[in-house]
């Protein structure tokens, strides 16, 4: 048996040694992949992963920097407001005048056209002001007896199902209401003059604006070329430029941009006011003109003083006709104007504008969220400006 055993031992052992060749040759054993027994593999391999940490080290602390001058400049935008939203009005009017100063001036001096199109510009703005007030002014006869049945009616609706209030829970807020008043008066009057010392302020920021403005209009690529030139060594003052020409390409299509829509905004619901005829139709249509310059939250909100002014002064039926129309203005923003208004200008997904609105309105209230939009437009076209190639 030992004999048998022998010779077949035998012829079995060099058919295991050929396979322990082959598989030596191979560079794999049974059962094991060849890359995990190659060194240079895992020599290959770790070399791809030590550039990729690199690299990714690299862009780490290039962002903390990008954050922390940018933290650096809104606090120090934070210190000097005024100044700061001066500016950005003084750009606004200049985007928006520029085309027509430019215009003008083939036709008149350039400072005269400056002028004219500065004068005519405030005249325009406070003739629609004198004509909300007037409008208002005729209707207040009217829309107080409006206002008190309107306050009944709503009162009637709120004591049936699904609410069932008492009788009088209206009358009864409005003597808490009143309480309140009496009790703090001190603070209310306290408050109206800090009020009023917002409002020199406002006046002031306007002013600076209007002068700025005059500067940016008549003379802007002058100031821009002195910046590059005085303060900027020759090797920045090419992506500088292309960076500002960027910024202000985008800055000044965003407010035509969104003049545009808030033009188109006001304009349908002026008339939709009209035809439901919801009292204070003319001022509750340049509310949604201004307040359309806040992105997607702007436009419910005015639309929202618009149904309780339908429900006071009109009732319910009107009121659930703007709540209609709220939705039809909303999807028409959104779908429509934006997209063929603002794509040639501003190219940012709609989730990235509404981040973009609430963080501008926990950082600085109401000129935060105006401002974020185009602060982030402005940053994105900066950025694709300087990562493409010159021509």
């Amino acid at each position: 048996m030992t004999g048998a055993d022998g010779p077949a031992a035998a012829r079995g052992r060099p058919s295991r040694a050929r396979d322990a060749v082959r598989g030596g040759r191979a560079g794999r054993g049974p059962g094991i992949p060849r890359r995990a027994r190659d060194p240079r593999a895992a020599a290959s391999a770790g070399a791809v992963v030590v550039p990729a940490l690199r690299i990714a080290a690299a862009y780490a602390w290039r962002l903390i920097v990008v954050g922390i001058v940018v933290y650096g400049v809104f606090m120090l935008l934070g210190r000097f407001q005024l100044i700061a939203v001066a500016l950005f009005l003084g750009l606004v009017i200049t985007s928006v005048l520029r085309p027509f100063a430019d215009l003008l001036s083939r036709l008149l001096p350039r400072p005269l056209a400056v002028a004219v199109s500065l004068v005519g510009s405030i005249c325009v703005f406070f003739g629609l002001l004198a004509l909300v007030g007037n409008a208002v002014a005729q209707e207040s006869a009217t829309l107080a007896d409006e206002f008190r049945g309107g306050i009944h009616r709503i009162e009637v609706w709120l004591q049936r199902p699904p609410f069932r209030l008492g009788p009088g829970a209206l009358s009864h807020l409005q003597q808490q209401i009143v309480d309140y008043i009496q009790a703090h008066r001190s603070n209310l009057a306290s408050r109206a003059l800090s009020g009023f010392g917002t409002l020199v302020e406002l006046v002031t920021g306007g002013a600076l604006a209007l002068f700025a403005s005059v500067f940016f209009i008549y003379s802007g690529e002058r100031l821009w070329a002195w910046t590059s030139r005085e303060l900027l060594p020759a090797g920045a003052r090419d992506p500088w430029n292309r960076a500002g020409h960027a910024a202000w390409r985008t800055f000044a299509g965003y407010t035509r941009g969104i003049i545009i829509v808030a033009a188109a905004n006001a304009v349908l619901v002026g008339i939709a006011l009209v035809v439901l005829r919801v009292p204070l139709a003319l001022p509750l249509t340049l509310l949604e003109f201004f307040a359309a310059f806040v992105p997607l939250v702007g436009s419910p909100v005015a639309l929202g003083v618009a149904t309780v002014v339908a429900l006071a002064g009109r009732g319910p039926l009107t009121a659930v006709g703007v709540l209609v129309l709220i939705v039809v203005i909303g999807q028409l923003e959104g779908h429509v104007l934006h997209p063929l208004v603002m794509s040639w200008a501003v190219r940012l997904h709609p989730l990235v504008v509404a981040v973009s609105v609430i963080a501008g309105s926990i950082v600085a209230g109401v000129i935060g969220a105006v401002v974020a939009v185009p602060f982030i437009s402005v940053v994105w076209a900066v950025v694709r400006a300087l990562r493409t190639a010159p021509p």
